[in-house]
């Protein structure tokens, strides 16, 4: 009984340690003191050292789930399974996309200074953002969907994953309305936050819309 409650509690642990240090890290205080600190090389060594954090304290989960799986529920057979995988690949070529295309979204200094009005501090609506909002919501959803089996400890850190993602991204958006300020606030009419745009895609004000 107690090893069958230690393999579904060690998986949540170390997902609550993984999302804790994930948002203490991505957090503006945490930010001004890294400014504070390291100065202007905070800009370029932030967002390579915070990935790297990310990846090493996913790592633990990664193994419990590996080592305690749990009951399974269902594997999808193939063909069906290497659709689902490439589906997964997919997904999972959107969070690099959204750095490419929006790199000033992520710079420590704008995010601490609040809307600006030069173009260089606009919102630059371009790329995937064009047709989704939080494409790092998207992507993390569809990977999860898309997975080819599933146990129980897996279904249960996927139900937490999803309420941890879903509310970072409320939170995320609360930073951009106050980086961007009502320019943000009109994008969030125009796209929606999962659900790509099908109709057409959402430009910067001085291009030609397809609404």
């Amino acid at each position: 009984m107690l090893d069958l409650v230690s393999s579904k509690t060690t998986p949540v642990f170390s997902l609550v340690a993984f999302a804790v240090i994930h948002s203490l890290t991505a957090s503006l205080p945490f930010k001004r003191m890294v400014m504070k600190a390291a100065g202007p090389r905070a800009e370029k060594l932030y967002l390579p050292a915070y990935s790297l954090v990310a990846v090493l304290t996913v790592l633990p989960l990664a193994y419990q789930l590996y080592k305690n799986p749990g009951r399974i529920l269902y594997k999808i057979p193939s063909p069906w399974r290497w659709l689902m995988v490439g589906g997964q690949v997919i997904a999972g070529i959107l969070a690099p996309m959204a750095f490419w295309n929006a790199p000033h979204r992520f710079k420590i200094r704008s995010q601490l200074s609040g809307p600006q009005a030069s173009e260089e501090g606009s919102l630059k609506i371009k790329g995937i953002y064009r047709w989704v909002r939080d494409p790092f919501l998207l992507s993390g959803l569809v990977v999860m969907l898309l997975t080819p089996f599933m146990t129980v400890n897996l279904l249960i850190v996927y139900l937490l994953t999803t309420v941890y993602l879903f509310l970072g991204s409320l939170h995320w958006e609360t930073r951009l309305v106050a980086q961007f300020g009502d320019e943000y606030r009109e994008y969030q009419k125009k796209v929606h936050r999962i659900i790509p745009e099908l109709k057409g895609s959402v430009k910067n004000p001085g291009d030609k819309a397809s609404e």
